[in-house]
């Protein structure tokens, strides 16, 4: 289905500005998506996409031609627009001429969980490429579910959106006004929690990650907050010998995870 939009007074052209503001993309429980590599990804992880929009210039973008090919065999609303207008549209320096609207799809918690869960919550993550990147490592490393908070960056950010790098349409989100009101849902399923902490006695290598567990990432200048740290199971830390006070939000995340994985894989 084509449509071609000249005007940027077009309600779907002021819609998706409105997109910028995250008060919009929450009342309209929507967010865009920009470039040939995202619109793929969540095509091929059958999000609800609203529509796409596109321009001359991604015949011009390296993959374009053929993205462009396969959505024209499915039955998405496709919108042309001019060039000129999709820069007025862009969050991007070098737009590639493909966006696309997409539907939250945030998840409640029974409809995810495994016999054996491995969660990441989120407690006020405020740097929108950290929240991305771990994303994008709850993916790699097997997660099952991220739980996003009230007090972090909103995860529909555009920028957040590309460091998960397609990563948002392969792990589930679920969202909790606070943290104690996930870590309260969390404990009432057995799952126990587990939270980096520096003052913690333990090392994140010598916990049992087996069973079903819930991983706290705390906010990047303070860590977690002191109601989180009394309401957790347990503290672990990440063994340094430098003179680094401490180890970045997404990089800290990512060293406990694939330790996960590594004990997980000889399960």
């Amino acid at each position: 289905m084509h449509e071609m939009i000249t005007s940027s007074s077009n309600p779907i052209i002021k819609e998706i500005k409105s997109l910028y503001k995250k008060r919009d993309r929450w009342i309209k429980k929507s967010f865009f998506i920009e470039g040939v590599r995202i619109v793929d990804e969540c095509v091929k992880s059958n999000a609800n996409i609203a529509y796409i929009v596109y321009s001359d210039m991604l015949f011009d973008t390296n993959g374009g031609e053929e993205l462009f090919n396969c959505l024209s065999q499915k039955n998405w609303k496709l919108i042309y627009v001019s060039d000129k207008l999709f820069k007025e549209i862009s969050d991007t320096e070098k737009p590639q001429g493909i966006l696309a609207v997409v539907n939250f799809n945030l998840q409640g918690i029974d409809n995810i969980l495994k016999e054996e869960n491995f969660l990441v919550l989120l407690d006020r993550v405020q740097d929108p490429g950290n929240m991305g990147t771990i994303i994008r490592t709850a993916d790699a490393f097997g997660s099952n579910g991220v739980i996003v908070t009230e007090g972090c960056v909103d995860v529909f950010n555009p920028k957040t959106i590309r460091s998960t790098m397609g990563s948002i349409f392969h792990v589930p989100l679920l969202y909790y006004k606070s943290s104690s009101e996930a870590i309260k849902d969390l404990k009432s399923r057995g799952i126990k929690v587990i939270t980096t902490s520096l003052n913690a006695e333990k090392y994140c290598f010598d916990v049992d990650y087996k069973k079903s567990f819930a991983l706290i990432i705390g906010n990047e200048a303070s860590g977690v907050s002191e109601e989180v740290l009394a309401d957790s199971d347990l503290l672990i830390k990440i063994p340094m010998l430098g003179k680094a006070e401490s180890l970045n939000a997404a990089v800290a995340s990512s060293v406990i995870m694939y330790e996960v994985l590594r004990q997980r894989l000889k399960f």
